[in-house]
């Protein structure tokens, strides 16, 4: 089975398991994610591989991290990702990507994710739920983070924190690649 295929097969047991857990039908879910029935239908017969925006609002809705929808198995109390295990879950043909390092529920998602974003290039965030907020760090390069429409510089070696519940956008307007470590913690959903 390839990669690919383990994380259909992964998402389509994960989202309906936490659906079910949160006692949501699927069009409970699918309102709250945004998100059509069908699609979600699609995804939990693991009929398709959604976009990165789906899986996030999926994620968000169900109040759980995109590492908890495409985790293999149950882990340990300690979780060991092996580089190789790391999930790229988005990139371009120029060479910039989003790496999702690791994960976990506490008390709601807990993300760590690895970007580089080649010059020229960005990639755009749909809000999160109230009250997620991301940290990063930029390790090379200079990053222009823009959050509800202001831009911020964040050169290398700087650091930078927002609520993450506006529309976000991470670019690059340099001449080198920009390398960022990024985490994001979104609150557990109201019951």
């Amino acid at each position: 089975m390839s990669d690919l295929d383990l994380l259909t097969q992964s998402l389509a047991r994960n989202v309906k398991r936490w659906r079910t857990e949160r006692g949501f039908t699927l069009d409970t879910l699918a309102a709250r994610a945004g998100v059509s029935r069908g699609m979600l239908i699609q995804i939990e017969q693991a009929r398709t591989n959604p976009s990165l925006g789906t899986v996030v609002k999926i994620g968000d809705a169900l109040g759980v991290s995109v590492t908890t929808l495409l985790d293999f198995e149950q882990g340990p109390t300690v979780r060991v990702v092996p580089a190789e295990q790391a999930v790229r879950l988005w990139h371009t043909d120029a060479g910039s990507y989003s790496r999702l390092l690791a994960g976990t529920e506490a008390p709601g998602p807990l993300e760590m994710w690895d970007w580089r974003l080649m010059p020229g290039e960005h990639s755009t965030s749909d809000p999160h739920p109230a009250g997620t907020v991301e940290l990063l760090h930029v390790t090379a390069g200079q990053l222009t983070l823009t959050v509800d429409g202001t831009p911020y510089r964040v050169p290398a070696g700087a650091s930078a924190s927002f609520e993450a519940d506006t529309t976000h956008t991470y670019g690059n307007e340099g001449d080198v690649p920009a390398e960022l470590v990024l985490a994001i913690s979104v609150p557990p959903p109201a019951r």
